[in-house]
């Protein structure tokens, strides 16, 4: 019965560790190679990548690299992709398919805030159809699971976001976003949202709160219906939720995941929270919640998967000072400031980036195990090992009896065998060695004698 009992914590344990997001902008001309950017990344704790077009270079450089991309149509290209399920077929099959199973590409992102912009000839209905004709294309490839359709919106959709449990959308687009919010709820896709604290506190510097724009624990903000807001972020994300609600969808599972979020480490003369102090706290913050599962006042237990802007400086990116220095790194690889980006499972010494001679790279390479923590407790470890030689569908006949890994006859050594070949087979990611927080990743050679651990 305990085994029962433990089985479902494990498998949700599966599917709620989070590491973090970037988005990798190319609007510079010093950047370095898309394969040098994988390798980088491959050193850290980022696993998820999001990009601004289909580059085929990068494609290519994240095959096979551990890392899930999305990828997206850029806003001109989403007229041409609505016209007809033909003309997304064949965006598809010269941009995407080339490139899948080896690049692990999740999610199509229709447009960069569609919604917002000025121009008269982007008809909201093109965004709405051009979503509905790449899916219909992954409905018939049979890659509908494998891969959501979404589109990233800024805040300005919202007609208000204070106080957050009164927001809704924008009146003009209540029509438009009645249609998105349903095609992501029949298809379990993200409601994708670009939020900066940052903007809010710099064009409101005397009535929003440094602190709480950053992340920090403030003195909080209350909502009418009882919310206590700590920082601006989470009432950004809950005013997105109390919007999607106000159309009827409250009782629906839309996850919300910030497509978006940074600091800029400089501004203009006047921008005096563009700092490297300031973009070293709010991204750090940042990462500790994306990694933290934890929810927003609205919904404490559902959590958000957050992608941070940027990769790099962008010299080339139109606007002010502050929209080129929202990188994370200089083109030449190095942090702009030290913000921890260290992988869990890396060990030996800390690791150092960049592109130059002698600099480090730890890739999720072929050269990495999983194994059972020697003090887990032994009722999780023996329910990770019913769970892997079970439902995991790991082949356990070598720690049976006469098989190669029977001795020693101990639950932790026989776990260590099933976890390791679960995480062989789901790709080496952190994650497929949590098994809560019993496993361990370790770049030494578990096997001994004639047992061998697997490597896929």
């Amino acid at each position: 019965m305990a085994l029962l009992y433990l089985l479902p914590l494990l498998l949700h344990s599966f599917t709620t560790v989070s590491a973090i997001g970037v988005n990798y902008g190319t609007l510079g001309n010093n950047l370095p190679t898309p394969k040098s950017v994988a390798q980088l990344l491959q050193s850290t704790l980022i696993d998820k990548v999001k990009i601004y077009d289909t580059n085929p270079q990068i494609l290519q450089a994240f095959s096979n690299s551990g890392i899930d991309l999305i990828v997206a149509v850029e806003n001109n290209h989403v007229a041409n992709i609505s016209a007809t399920t033909s003309a997304a077929e064949d965006w598809f099959s010269a941009r995407i398919a080339p490139f899948i199973p080896a690049t692990s590409i999740v999610a199509i992102a229709v447009g960069n805030e569609y919604l917002a912009t000025d121009d008269d000839n982007m008809d909201p209905n093109d965004l709405i159809q051009a979503m509905q004709n790449l899916h219909e294309v992954l409905l018939s490839r049979g890659l509908d699971r494998k891969i959501k359709i979404t589109t990233p919106h800024s805040m300005a959709v919202l007609a208000t976001s204070f106080p957050p449990s009164a927001s809704t959308f924008a009146t003009t687009l209540m029509p438009t976003m009645t249609s998105i919010v349903s095609f992501l709820a029949d298809t379990g896709s993200p409601f994708m949202v670009n939020a900066y604290p940052y903007f809010a506190y710099r064009d409101n510097p005397k009535t929003v709160e440094l602190e709480y724009a950053l992340l920090g624990n403030s003195t909080g903000v209350h909502d009418p219906k009882g919310y206590v807001y700590t920082n601006m972020l989470d009432a950004q994300i809950d005013a997105v939720r109390a919007a999607i609600g106000s159309l009827g969808f409250g009782n629906r599972s839309i996850y919300i995941t910030v497509s978006e979020s940074g600091w800029p480490s400089k501004g203009e003369p006047g921008e005096t929270a563009a700092s490297q102090d300031n973009a070293k706290t709010y991204n750090s913050r940042l990462i500790t919640k994306a990694q933290s599962n934890k929810g927003t006042p609205m919904k404490p237990n559902d959590k958000i998967d957050i992608f941070l802007f940027a990769l790099f400086n962008e010299n080339k990116k139109e606007g002010g000072t502050s929209e080129r220095n929202f990188g994370l790194f200089n083109s030449d690889g190095s942090k702009v400031y030290n913000v921890d980006l260290s992988c869990q499972f890396c060990s030996g010494p800390k690791m150092e980036f960049g592109f130059g001679t002698g600099s480090k790279i730890v890739q999720r390479g072929p050269s990495v195990w999983c194994v059972a923590k020697p003090h887990a407790d032994e009722k999780v470890v023996q329910g990770v090992l019913d769970f892997c030689c079970g439902p995991g569908g790991v082949d356990c006949r070598e720690i049976y009896e006469n098989g190669a890994c029977f001795g020693p006859n101990k639950v932790h050594a026989h776990a260590s065998y099933a976890m390791n070949a679960y995480y062989q087979m789901h790709g080496r990611n952190y994650w497929n060695c949590d098994f809560k927080g019993s496993g361990l990743v370790t770049f030494s050679d578990p096997s001994y004698g004639t047992c061998r651990y697997s490597q896929f």
